[in-house]
């Protein structure tokens, strides 16, 4: 099967036709992108513009948006379906987060870069910031930092939050600031989104929708209201999709998550992911130190000395020390199903 999939983009041959479409009935083949996935069908974007509804080939094992494909269309269309996804092209990246029921999921391919979207309300928080910088290293995917509504950021609050910005600066991590709703920065993030393959992620919210909206009007997102009991919003997205902006780029809409869980890393991965760790990983005295009270711990040295962050290594520990919870609550629920 797997050598028939490679072939089919070595030597685009046509393959056994989908029940719906006869081999017969079908076009040459060409070269499309993932618009988004509905189950065995997928919306095409051809390199001439077209937008199709296609079946998906059974031996495609995995299809998501932002993949490059082969699609072959019909000669005439039927009131729904107009070609059949034939191939896959190698993705150079994946967003990958892991599910509960169904282990890990991939949510899109083919991504430049990912924005973490963080805002002073519901309220500003290092330790999703650096849940969701450790899922994305641990992609190889660029992350970019972005702190939306900073005009409802109070003056008392803004030193805090200003002096957090600042530490993930040092580190190497990009930061920007927008308003969504006044407009401020958007002009900035238009310019960061040219010529790439982007997707926000942040907690429910924080405003992804609204930025998006600001960013791309015509995508007409629905914005979801922060509730004012609980402070949590609304999840607005069921269903990732590629959008495209008019000074280039694109852009993946992918469904909104609370945060991302890590249980399927190994403590040994989630101290790689914080990058400013990699110089020390490898030096402690034990193989096995846990880079707390263990004697001869390079990490911890390098806290007492200034090197590492106070909220960085403390937010360290607390994401290890959730991995078993979260491993714990997945086999538990697994076992209930």
């Amino acid at each position: 099967m797997r050598a028939n999939h490679e072939k089919r983009l070595q030597r685009k041959e046509a393959g056994d036709a989908a029940p719906e479409l006869q081999d017969s009935s079908l076009g040459p083949e060409l070269l499309g992108t993932v618009i988004s996935r509905f189950g065995q069908h997928a919306d095409i974007e051809t390199e001439d513009g077209q937008l199709v509804r296609c079946n998906i080939r059974r031996n495609i094992q995995s299809l998501v948006t932002g993949d490059k494909v082969i699609v072959r269309l019909a000669v005439e269309t039927t009131a729904t379906i107009a070609g059949v996804v034939e191939a896959v092209h190698p993705r150079h990246s994946s967003l990958s987060r892991p599910d509960m029921y169904d282990g890990i999921k991939i949510i899109a391919a083919n991504i430049d870069q990912i924005l973490i979207v963080s805002s002073v309300v519901p309220s500003f928080t290092t330790q999703i910031i650096d849940r969701y910088l450790v899922a994305a290293e641990d992609t190889g995917i660029a992350p970019v930092i972005i702190l939306n509504k900073i005009d409802l950021l109070s003056e008392e609050e803004a030193p805090q939050v200003e002096a957090a910005l600042r530490r993930y600066q040092e580190i190497g991590y990009p930061v920007y600031k927008v308003s969504s709703i006044e407009g401020e920065g958007v002009d900035t993030i238009k310019a960061l989104l040219k010529d790439k393959v982007s997707v926000f992620v942040g907690q429910s919210g924080v405003g992804k929708s609204s930025l998006i909206n600001a960013l791309l009007p015509d995508a007409e997102l629905l914005t979801g209201d922060v509730s004012e009991n609980s402070g949590l919003g609304q999840h607005t997205t069921t269903t990732a999709k590629l959008l495209h902006f008019p000074s280039g780029g694109d852009l993946v809409d992918s469904p909104g998550v609370r945060e991302f869980a890590l249980w399927h890393l190994p403590p040994e991965r989630v101290g790689w992911c914080f990058i400013e760790f990699r110089d020390y990983i490898g030096t402690c005295k034990f193989r096995d130190c846990k880079h707390k009270n263990d004697p001869g711990c390079a990490i911890t040295a390098a806290f007492n000395e200034g090197k590492i962050f106070e909220d960085r290594y403390n937010n360290y520990h607390r994401i290890i020390d959730s991995l078993d919870e979260q491993r714990h609550a997945r086999h538990f629920r697994n076992d209930s199903d």
